[in-house]
């Protein structure tokens, strides 16, 4: 069930970041509502998994760079990992379309702010036993 709450707030953080910021676009595989809610679930299912398995990796191995930097590496990872998402949805025929580094690197910003903030709202509410 929380992965299922994940994969709506990331899809409804990346259909708001497409609002905000001009070089991040989405293309549905087909018109109309259906395909275009599928898509930006597709494209947040590809997310999580990219930044689950890969994101993770390179934090690991890049954590003395990330020390280094005072966090700042994070910023151009998670730019780059949103530009690698782009490319792996559009060899599929649809999905995430980014104009290049910084409309990838605002997108990042802007996605990431989002999806936290909808995190807070609608988490589910833990009882303390």
């Amino acid at each position: 069930m929380r992965f299922i709450l994940r994969l709506i707030i990331n899809a409804l953080a990346l259909w708001f970041t497409t609002f905000i910021v001009s070089g991040v676009t989405v293309k549905p595989y087909a018109e109309g509502e259906v395909p275009t809610i599928l898509t930006y679930l597709l494209i947040a299912l590809i997310f999580g998994v990219v930044n689950g398995i890969l994101g993770t990796f390179i934090r690991i191995v890049a954590f003395p760079l990330y020390v280094l930097t005072l966090g700042l590496l994070a910023l151009v990872v998670n730019a780059l990992l949103l530009l690698l998402v782009a490319w792996i949805s559009s060899l599929m025929g649809f999905g995430l379309y980014i104009d290049g580094f910084w409309a990838g690197f605002w997108g990042a910003i802007v996605l990431a702010i989002i999806s936290w903030l909808m995190g807070l709202i609608l988490r589910p509410v833990t009882r303390d036993r």
